[in-house]
């Protein structure tokens, strides 16, 4: 069979149309695909052992003899049994398989195979169940280290394995898009070797040397991509020049002293906006470090200098908190704050976007909102950003492209998500990165639990005793609705269903809390009753929320004390620290309680993680390793590529070489028109197709 990377998979043998369908959801459609869809693990089965001596830890190979014909049994309908002995000059070894009528065809008295499996001992008796087996000599899944692929249902590893090993020879065929110096200056081996060795490594070293090639080729496309944007950002004009003044004065209008980090940051972007270039800075900070703060000053100097600031957040509930709290806070020195959200009626729109265009608004806080059509600015000076990890480049740009008097506004990006420091520069690679590692004083500590089901109804008296003290409660749940068949993935009873925010409420206000006055807040609800339902706790009329994450970023209700999350082990750890950071916003002692009835070890570990420091960059880094980068930051909104093999968190040796790679190349060749780099244009163009903006 001919394979080049675009052989359809329908073409390889025993792929029909039903399980080319199986492939597709894997994003399998052809061997091309096959290549780059690289193991996740491999299992090293190249030593064979006697039947004495195979250990019973984990997996091994066993050679010996089948010692006589297998036995097919049916024990029951739907259960089928073949049992057969293999022997060696060192013992017996007892073979069982479940449901694999073929085995007894399959196996021949007298011939020697090789068995994959762990092998139990039960007496002097040695046994295996559900080896995977083949005639020594003939091996082509024994004897080798072992591929592992990420799978879907009905699909197995061992024709994952079979298809990719049959599409290997079009390997050969692959274009070399790294430059040849750069493959010299860094030692990088061929891609046909890599990618050949990235499934099929003859040994560790050629393995090592096939992952290092391919990671450093993900991470140098990624570095030209983001060193592309930023330079064409560096090149975007003069920014509107905005004066400095002395931050005592801001300072005097907070409630509080700003810590040393909030200070230096403020300093930091004062000095951009009156660089005379545009300024794009990412301020990064934990939960309830006081980024608005900064925002805040920026929005101020703006206004001092006779310009307009827009805020630009994520959900309506947030940007309505954002107008109250800047309000108080910037009136009294003459700056005029105003709101615009999609769910205002048609005549406050009008009257907001007149108020914009003729300069009356010097601070406009919004949704979505801003970047619709028919607003316009008179002097838009400065863009904020809330919440970086929900805005892609094409929002940012959006706004900035209403920015006038041919200078584009400086851009300022809040986000709560802490980033190791380095890998926030390579992420957000078109931004200056801030950030505020300080939590200003007097904030209280929140304490963390981790409790499973069996403890649910002392839980409920903690949440009377807190109601009782005058305290408010949030209680937080993944689901909106009730989905019958929605079994927990990989848990075995499917009565473990998701906790859903109506259902739940009902039965908490009906049952359990009868007494106590319950509210209600998720995404489906009407951007009003969204409204309703937080002015609603905000103001205490409620003394319980049950809440989706609509509450995780930003809102602030001093009073609340306790925040309860159910099926926590089906959030990432980042976002359970977001929503953690709901509580301790007041005087009184705080705690977070994580609910799970999970069995999996893993997931455990997880939010005893959590449970044990309060420390958002640590956090974010344990969560980056359980989930790569492309769920961390929701790869979608975010528009930057997704990386297959690369571990952002991990290689920061090899992501510095892969930068100053970039660099070199790009010091030489800054678009990249040169015959030998247009390979890597066309990449790096593919790579960020999702945001074809970067590149227009």
């Amino acid at each position: 069979m001919d394979v080049t990377p675009n052989t359809p998979l329908t073409d390889f043998p025993g792929v029909g149309e039903a399980r080319a369908k199986k492939l597709e959801r894997l994003g399998l459609k052809t061997a091309g695909d096959l290549l780059v869809w690289y193991p996740r693990d491999y299992e090293d089965r190249r030593k064979v052992y006697t039947v004495a001596e195979a250990p019973t830890e984990g997996r091994v190979c066993v050679q010996a003899m089948a010692a006589e014909h297998p036995r097919l049994s049916r024990i029951r309908k739907g259960l089928e049994l073949v049992q057969v002995k293999a022997a060696d000059h060192t013992g017996a070894l007892h073979l069982t398989f479940f449901n694999q009528g073929y085995v007894e065809r399959a196996i021949r008295a007298g011939e020697e195979y090789i068995f994959y499996g762990a092998v139990e001992i039960q007496g002097r008796r040695r046994s295996m169940v559900n080896p995977i087996f083949e005639r020594a000599g003939k091996q082509s899944v024994t004897g080798c280290i072992m591929p592992v692929y990420r799978l879907t249902a009905g699909i197995s590893n061992h024709l994952l394995a079979s298809l990719t090993r049959l599409a290997l020879p079009c390997a050969a065929s692959l274009p070399e898009t790294l430059p040849q110096s750069v493959r010299q200056e860094h030692q990088l081996a061929a891609v046909e070797f890599s990618v050949t060795n990235i499934h099929f490594p003859g040994d560790e070293k050629s393995l090592e040397t096939a992952r290092r090639r391919l990671s450093f080729e993900e991470l140098f496309y990624l570095a030209v991509g983001l060193s592309l944007l930023k330079s064409r950002r560096d090149k975007g004009g003069a920014g509107l020049f905005i004066p400095s003044r002395p931050l005592e004065e801001f300072s005097a209008l907070l409630p509080f002293t700003p810590t040393a980090s909030q200070l230096q940051v403020m300093e930091e972007v004062a000095a951009d906006m009156a660089s005379g270039r545009p300024m794009n800075r990412l301020v990064q900070g934990d939960v309830g470090s006081g980024k608005t703060a900064v925002a805040a000053c920026a929005g101020w100097l703006c206004a001092k200098g006779g310009y307009q600031t827009a805020l630009m957040a994520p959900t309506e509930v947030l940007a309505e908190q954002h107008f109250k709290s800047l309000s108080q806070l910037l009136s009294p020195a003459g700056v005029r704050v105003g709101l615009l959200t999609g769910s205002m009626t048609a005549s406050e729109k009008k009257r907001v976007r007149a108020a914009l265009e003729s300069g009356e608004i010097d601070f406009a806080v919004g949704t979505h909102a801003l970047i619709s059509e028919g607003v316009v600015f008179r002097r838009l000076a400065l863009i904020v950003a809330d919440e970086q990890h929900r805005f892609g480049v094409a929002q940012r740009a959006a706004l900035a492209a209403k920015g006038g008097e041919g200078a584009a506004p400086h851009v300022l990006v809040m986000s709560a998500t802490p980033i190791p420091r380095t890998l926030a520069l390579i992420i957000y690679g078109d931004l200056d990165v801030s950030v505020i590692d300080q939590l200003p004083p007097g904030r209280t500590p929140i304490s963390t639990y981790v409790v499973r089901e069996d403890k649910r109804q002392r839980m409920y008296g903690f949440v009377r005793k807190q109601v009782s003290e005058g305290r408010q409660v949030y209680i937080i749940c993944p689901a909106v609705e009730d989905n019958p068949d929605a079994a927990l993935p990989g848990e075995e009873s499917p009565a473990l269903n998701l906790k859903a925010v109506k259902s739940y409420a009902e039965s908490l206000q009906r049952e359990v809390f009868p007494d106590l006055r319950l509210g209600i807040l998720h995404g489906k609800l009407k951007p009003r009753e969204k409204e309703a339902a937080m002015t609603a706790f905000v103001g205490g009329e409620t003394q319980v929320l049950v809440a989706t994450t609509v509450v995780e970023v930003g809102v602030d209700v001093p009073n609340a004390s306790l925040i309860i999350i159910e099926n926590a082990d089906r959030f990432g750890l980042s976002q359970l620290h977001q929503l953690r950071g709901r509580v301790g916003r007041g005087e009184y002692p705080s705690h977070c309680v994580l609910i799970t009835g999970t069995r999996s070890l893993e997931a455990m570990e997880r939010l005893h993680t959590l449970a044990s420091t309060t420390d958002g960059f640590k956090i974010s880094e344990e969560d980056l390793k359980a989930r790569g980068p492309g769920d961390f930051f929701g790869n979608r909104q975010h528009g930057l590529p997704q990386m297959k093999l690369a571990d952002l968190a991990g290689d920061m040796r090899l992501l510095s070489e892969a930068q100053q790679a970039a660099r070199t190349l790009l010091e030489n060749d800054p678009r990249l028109t040169r015959p030998e780099n247009h390979p890597v244009w066309e990449r790096v163009r593919r790579l960020f197709a999702d945001t074809p903006d970067i590149f227009n």
